[in-house]
């Protein structure tokens, strides 16, 4: 038997401006994101001809909810096959906390079922039908530094972010994209950041100033109805950190360091108000960590 093991890393957003709500109910977004060493861990194995899903989380369906199922489901409509697979899931980012956990599982069983499956499928086919899934899977398929178009779909390789460690920043709490983005409709908040600025200093590789053009949009409409959130990145830079920035649609904040040392720094800050990680920032977005026979 042919057993997969993968590896999803989790992303967050440097940079998030929305721009306005279009007619498919999407909204139009420009956004920076990278990926980061916090990851889910999955095993793909063969498994007659059905779609079964077991995950350690007990808040997450073990159904054909949960996303990393419906990843299963539309290749295997797609493309015909006639086999069936048991996906393991070993959650550790957090639900709803704007880091992409979702869609890097997604991502992750596309990937596996690819070469599990023997199917051939490009990159490029792949995100097309993780876009099916959701905006941020096209991303996690491939993963590193990517800026972001439509909704969030639309792909475009940058220089790398700078080497850091990132603390997360995650309260005990999730939140609705759907509504976040709602909220942000009767607001209409925007970036009052120059993007161009923090491409040169990712260029330059000036940790230091691209962290101080960090921006998101969606801050402030989270901040006003969820303080804690906005205490979190207060906390972060008081205790040292070169950029603190809410990730996604939150409430997930994250803080950018140099040095592992400080990361512990910031973490121990903040232990107190919330759950704390440290991952440092990676080129892909799902590794292939065993591929057994």
């Amino acid at each position: 038997m042919r057993i997969l093991r993968l590896r999803a890393h989790a992303k967050i957003n440097l940079y998030l401006d929305v721009l306005n709500l279009r007619d498919d109910g999407y909204h139009e977004i420009q956004t920076l994101m990278q990926s980061i060493a916090l990851s889910d861990d999955l095993q793909i194995i063969p498994h007659s001809s059905t779609i079964e899903i077991h995950c350690d989380h007990p808040e997450l369906a073990n159904s054909e909810d949960n996303l990393a199922f419906k990843a299963a489901e539309l290749l295997k409509d797609q493309t015909g096959i006639d086999k069936g697979v048991r996906i393991e899931l070993n959650k550790r980012i957090p639900l709803g906390a704007g880091l992409a956990g979702g869609s890097a599982d997604a991502a992750a069983v596309l990937t596996g079922l690819n070469k599990l499956w023997d199917l051939d499928l490009s990159l490029a086919q792949l995100q097309l039908l993780g876009a099916q899934l959701g905006s941020d899977v096209p991303f996690c398929l491939q993963g590193g530094t990517f800026w972001a178009e439509g909704r969030g779909e639309k792909l475009k390789e940058v220089n790398q972010f700078p080497e850091a460690s990132i603390v997360i920043a995650a309260p005990n709490f999730s939140l609705s994209t759907a509504k976040i983005y709602g909220k942000w409709d009767e607001i209409g908040t925007r970036t009052n950041i120059d993007r161009s600025r923090l491409m040169k200093s990712m260029q330059a590789g000036d940790l230091g100033e691209a962290c101080s053009y960090l921006a998101n949009a969606l801050e402030e409409v989270v901040f006003r109805s969820y303080p804690e959130v906005r205490e979190l990145k207060s906390k972060s830079l008081e205790a040292g950190a070169l950029g603190s920035l809410m990730s996604g649609s939150g409430p997930c904040v994250f803080s950018i360091t140099e040095s592992p040392k400080q990361a512990k720094k910031i973490a121990t800050a903040l232990s107190k108000l919330c759950s704390v990680f440290i991952a440092g920032t990676v080129k892909k977005g799902i590794e292939i960590i065993r591929n057994q026979k």
